[in-house]
């Protein structure tokens, strides 16, 4: 059975539970990064000074890159996956990088750290029709509940942002003149993305009828609440999307990131350029948004042998 992180961690020799301590700080304080980030790549970095301890490193200049190699082939002889792999020398070339920038080590040994890339898989998406259906699911809701539900939905396909993009937004981030959403992503980057008039309408009934009968004296300025008047949790906002898309008829089923590739798929197909779709999803790096083109190549290919006589 595993050892827990926090037990290794505070076994490690107190020269690399230092290195690590500030590492923790750095990527917290300086770089901005979510909790759930830095606690990932915290887990990453101390299960490989447990490896250099093991082999009988006590300081953070013994991480060499033989070191970083043998801690990455042994997770592959435990079954670790490429993308495990590929996570675990990003995180290690993270860590690397810190400790030549600090002045802790001379020389940045991650800098030659070859991993394996990680496979990705074209995402599942929503055909246009599905998408309608899902978003039209609480079409005629009248209960506060009801009138939430259909913001949730209208506006996570509109605008593709994340869940916890969408669950952090207040009311003052919906600027409903211009219909933009300004929504602070990955390291609290801030942006503005436009919605259409259906989520403008969605957003005018919540606001005007559904929010006023949740809104309590505590609810602070949270644009989505919960039945107790509370911010609307990203499980709640998941548990939403679920269950209006089991309700489409032929829908896969995606939840909340479902919906936003389905936007930025449903988006490009319909002339968008990939630069603005960057902008859109708040992606830093053109690669990443780049995968939805592979998604709109394989949406042809399935029509092209599906309708061609000699496919």
């Amino acid at each position: 059975m595993a050892v827990p992180t926090a037990q290794v961690r505070a076994e490690l020799p107190p020269p690399l539970a230092e290195a690590l301590a500030g590492y923790e700080e750095h990527l917290t304080a300086q770089r901005d990064l979510s909790a759930h980030t830095v606690r990932g790549y915290v887990t990453d970095v101390v299960a490989l000074l447990d490896h250099l301890a093991r082999r009988g490193g006590s300081r953070v200049d013994a991480l060499d890159l033989s070191v970083l190699r043998s801690w990455l082939a042994q997770g592959r002889t435990r079954g670790h996956s490429r993308a495990t792999t590929a996570r675990h020398a990003a995180a290690a070339r993270s860590f690397t990088a810190y400790l030549r920038r600090a002045g802790l080590v001379e020389e940045d040994p991650g800098q030659r750290l070859v991993s394996p890339k990680a496979r990705r898989p074209l995402p599942d998406v929503l055909a246009p029709d599905q998408a309608r259906a899902v978003v039209e699911s609480t079409a005629g809701a009248e209960e506060p509940a009801g009138l939430r539900d259909a913001v949730v939905l209208e506006l996570l396909y509109a605008s593709g942002i994340r869940v916890s993009e969408l669950v952090g937004l207040d009311v003052d981030d919906v600027d409903r003149g211009r219909r933009l959403l300004r929504v602070f992503g990955k390291g609290r980057k801030e942006r503005s993305v436009p919605y259409g008039l259906p989520a403008e309408a969605a957003l005018d009934a919540w606001l005007t009828r559904g929010r006023p009968a949740l809104a309590r004296p505590d609810s602070g300025p949270a644009l989505l609440l919960g039945l107790r008047g509370g911010r609307l949790d990203a499980r709640e906002a998941r548990r939403i999307v679920h269950t209006a898309v089991a309700a489409a008829p032929g829908a896969p089923d995606v939840g909340p990131h479902g919906l936003r590739h389905s936007a930025a798929t449903h988006v490009l197909e319909g002339g968008a350029d990939l630069r603005s779709v960057q902008e859109l999803l708040g992606h830093a790096s053109l690669a990443t948004t780049q995968i939805y083109t592979h998604v709109t190549v394989e949406r042809l290919r399935a029509v092209h042998a599906q309708a061609h006589p000699r496919a």
